[in-house]
């Protein structure tokens, strides 16, 4: 009977010692990375708190519209529409939520658009399946506000960056100085746990890709901080690259992207066919303003480097008197003809490069295209500009929304680094982010003029 006693004992004393150990490994974790696994910091509710109120800007909105087209419509049932506005709401959340439990931030837009299509759908589904009236007008009117916010959504989330840790190298101080990052030291990188609060550790490859790193880099990758080398995360935060570091050989482009390049073409040609409507009686109007205000020519030509490196005649209305074209032009220029400053502020004088689109010499994005004069001087000084040849040169462009018109040689260098940026990413994500800073500029001022 002792013997027993003692024995259970014992098991009960075994039992508590295991769950003890059991739960202070639950707490760490610790036996579970030594098993290869991964503790990735949760920063969902960081990312969806990002995007949170334009969610709901959105869904308010929309809901706003749908409400509009029912009053128009004379429908007073409001028990149904109450439902019917608080599934967009829904549905406006339910996009960034799923965009920010993704985690991705390089192709973001096309994503986001999709999802936000999905989730528009699952709620003109759910009414329709429960059998409750709704207004299919209402829905066909707040059906671009879902897809306008959910770019700009995407858009916010593209921007955040989070805590940056920088491990030590010769030279890691100018890298803090560019991304504000904190510098780890080398007599600090015995443990991972105080990489806890950041979300991208930057290396230097020559440096860091040795055996003597390898222990601290599995087990910052182990617990969820994405290692990048440090030009590369800087290229993503500036938006730009450095043309002395640019490489033929960095232009791998991805599967989406090579079809994304051989599609632009149509896709540049349906959009000529959806804006004609608009643009051909705006272009005879300007034209014909023109020809009364200072007579003929209304358009003037110029010479400019393009595809391949090409030369072609790009178009553009004459907003200057003629016979004083040359130099640049300042405020309240007297040169200008009456009225015409206002299509140089909304660039409408470029209106007829829709011309060259059609041609095939010129996208709506693209590096802007230069003059032969300064196509040449860019070449001689930096090798590399050639490479903007490689796409067609564009109306709008990653260069022209970052920095606006380059005023002189050095500013025509610097855009480069921004048109290589472009050269790398091309994608219709980018596109789309260009063309909704172009219309920023134009007409909310913002950004670059």
């Amino acid at each position: 009977m002792t013997s027993k006693l003692k024995k259970a004992e014992r098991e009960k004393t075994n039992s508590v010692r295991t769950r003890g150990r059991s739960a202070r490994r639950r707490a760490d974790l610790s036996d579970v990375l030594e098993r290869g696994a991964g503790i990735r910091p949760h920063k969902f509710m960081a990312d969806f708190g990002a995007m949170l109120p334009i969610a709901l800007a959105s869904g308010a909105l929309q809901s706003t519209v749908y409400i509009a087209v029912l009053l128009q419509d004379g429908r007073n049932d409001w028990h149904n529409t109450v439902f019917v506005c608080t599934l967009l709401i829904l549905g406006s959340i339910f996009g960034p939520a799923t965009t920010a439990a993704l985690r991705t931030r390089e192709f973001p837009f096309t994503l986001s658009v999709l999802i936000a299509i999905f989730a528009f759908n699952i709620v003109i589904v759910v009414p329709s399946a429960l059998r409750v009236p709704v207004s299919y007008t209402g829905f066909l009117a707040a059906a671009p506000i879902a897809v306008l916010f959910a770019i700009i959504a995407a858009t916010r989330l593209r921007a955040k960056t989070g805590p940056v840790a920088i491990l030590d190298f010769p030279g890691a101080d100018q890298i803090d100085r560019r991304v504000e990052g904190t510098i780890i030291k080398r007599a600090d990188v015995t443990d991972t746990e105080h990489l806890w609060s950041f979300n991208h550790l930057l290396i230097d490859p020559q440096t860091h890709y040795l055996p003597e790193w390898q222990t601290f880099l599995v087990g910052a990758q182990l617990r969820g901080i994405q290692i990048e080398p440090w030009f590369s995360y800087t290229e993503s935060v500036t938006h730009k690259t450095d043309p002395k570091r640019f490489n033929i050989a960095h232009l791998a482009f991805t599967p989406s992207q090579i079809l994304y390049v051989r599609l632009r073409r149509g896709l540049d040609l349906f959009l000529l066919v959806l804006a004609a409507p608009i643009i051909l009686p705006l272009m005879a109007m300007i034209w014909a303003y023109i020809q009364v205000l200072d007579g003929s020519p209304s358009i003037f030509v110029q010479t400019r480097r393009g595809y391949l490196g090409q030369s072609f005649r790009m178009l553009k209305f004459r907003t200057m008197r003629r016979g004083t074209h040359g130099g640049a032009t300042a405020k309240n220029d007297n040169r200008i003809i009456p009225g015409c400053g206002l299509l140089r502020k909304f660039r409408l004088d470029e209106l007829p490069q829709s011309i060259n689109i059609l041609r095939g010499e010129m996208s709506w994005i693209g590096p802007r295209p230069v003059s032969l004069e300064v196509a040449r001087a860019c070449e001689v000084s930096e090798p590399t500009y050639t490479a903007r040849y490689l796409v067609p040169p564009g109306i709008s462009g990653w260069a022209q929304v970052k920095m606006g018109y380059a005023e002189n040689f050095d500013a025509e260098i610097e855009k480069l680094a921004y048109d290589l940026y472009y050269l790398k990413r091309i994608s219709l994500d980018l596109d789309l982010e260009i063309t909704l800073r172009t219309f920023q500029t134009l007409f909310l001022r913002k950004g670059a003029q």
